[in-house]
């Protein structure tokens, strides 16, 4: 199995279905979108299925509990000594986005990463493997994330907070790829995710692209957007409105997919597909970095401020190298040594940075996007704890 939970080995035929699933809007976005600008900000956010319990070799299987205490606290004690000095325009380090799966919940293990992340070297958002073997059912799911939500912001003070309200609210990634059953009703079985999602806070979803060959790969591609379809609905993703300078986003959660796009460079081949994932097959590298801003992933009318969503499996033994080894280290160097010479002013930001500088644009920000990384949702819980949160939590988990 591959880490979206995709078969390997499939046929020719398959391939070429996948591709025309996607392939078309790809040249289509390649000739309307044109040139990016001279000078870009790039914006740059690394979601990470964070999974200490991983096996790779067996998805069901997870590691023992002192392996995976130690790989976490391995990955606390080396990542700030390693990445210190990688710094953007603005100061501030390279960070993952640790998307902390809700089935796999463990006490210590989340305080040790809170811990981290309270320090400045990221923060944790949400992530759900669901569906596996047997579909999921809309209330189990509801029950899960607003547990999960719920444990991550009163026991570990992560997520985050809007327009004054002491709710709770997150970014989502799903597990699977399948977000809202796209996978033809394999890895999720809840049609209705994505109004699930929406009613306990979820403000923006980081899932696409997929891995290679995965069927919940949608049409639309490289776009940041608002769903098209009733939320109700089986992947209403599917389809959906850009996001533009000058017009609120009105449906949440918005969808912030990563590059996804043909590489015609690869090594050792003619040709091939890059989703932005960073493994140890596959490291970060400048050669990469040009397909992801050929992507030109933007609100429409903002093109200066582009968006590279990467994603990753951190706990994954085979990429340990291409986590905290020498291509990482290679790339980081290159990419922020190398930003001015390139056009680029550089922001290493988290995922709910990154979704807040997508609303300032569409809200008609100015200047340093940089300066928009708590525009909306905010890390503070304001006030005084709501007494009616209990009482809402309730009402969600009974639908």
């Amino acid at each position: 199995m591959t880490k979206g939970g995709q078969k390997s080995g499939i046929s020719l035929g398959q391939k070429l279905s996948y591709m025309g699933r996607w392939v078309p809007e790809y040249f289509w976005q390649r000739l309307t979108r044109g040139r990016p600008p001279s000078r870009v900000h790039l914006i740059v956010a690394l979601a990470d299925h964070f999974e200490p319990s991983i096996i790779p070799e067996d998805g069901a299987a997870r590691a023992p509990s002192a392996e995976q205490e130690r790989r976490l606290e391995r990955w606390c004690c080396e990542y700030p000594k390693i990445f210190a000095d990688y710094r953007d325009a603005e100061g501030h380090p390279f960070v993952h986005t640790y998307f902390y799966p809700a089935e796999q919940y463990d006490r210590s293990h989340l305080s040790r990463l809170a811990e981290l992340c309270r320090a400045g070297w990221g923060e944790v958002e949400v992530h759900l493997h669901h569906g596996v073997g047997t579909p999921d059912t809309a209330e189990n799911t509801r029950r899960q994330l607003v547990e999960f939500r719920d444990r991550l912001a009163d026991e570990h003070r992560c997520l985050s907070y809007g327009g004054g309200s002491s709710e709770p609210r997150y970014v989502f990634v799903h597990g699977n790829f399948a977000l809202a059953n796209s996978n033809r009703g394999r890895g999720c079985g809840v049609d209705s995710e994505m109004q699930i999602l929406s009613e306990t806070g979820c403000y923006a979803d980081m899932t696409l692209p997929t891995a290679p060959f995965h069927w919940a790969q949608t049409g639309k591609t490289n776009s940041l957007y608002e769903c098209g379809l009733p939320l109700t609905g089986r992947a209403p993703h599917r389809k959906g409105r850009d996001l533009a300078r000058g017009r609120a986003a009105q449906v949440f959660p918005i969808m912030i997919q990563g590059p996804l796009t043909l590489d015609f460079h690869p090594p050792g081949r003619r040709w091939g597909i890059d989703n932005s994932a960073l493994a140890g097959r596959n490291p970060a590298s400048l050669r990469r970095l040009e397909n992801w801003k050929r992507a030109a992933i933007s609100v429409a009318g903002r093109p200066d401020w582009m968006f590279i969503k990467l994603h990753c499996h951190g706990m994954d033994p085979r990429d340990d190298d291409a986590m905290l080894g020498a291509p990482m280290r290679q790339f980081l160097r290159t990419l922020v040594d190398g930003a001015g010479a390139r056009g680029e002013t550089l922001h290493f930001v988290s995922a709910r940075e990154m979704v807040n500088i997508i609303l300032a644009a569409c809200d008609g920000g100015e200047g340093n996007p940089g300066d928009y990384r708590d525009h909306r949702f905010k890390r503070e819980r304001p006030g005084v704890a709501d007494p009616r949160r209990n009482r809402a939590s309730e009402a969600i988990l009974k639908g």
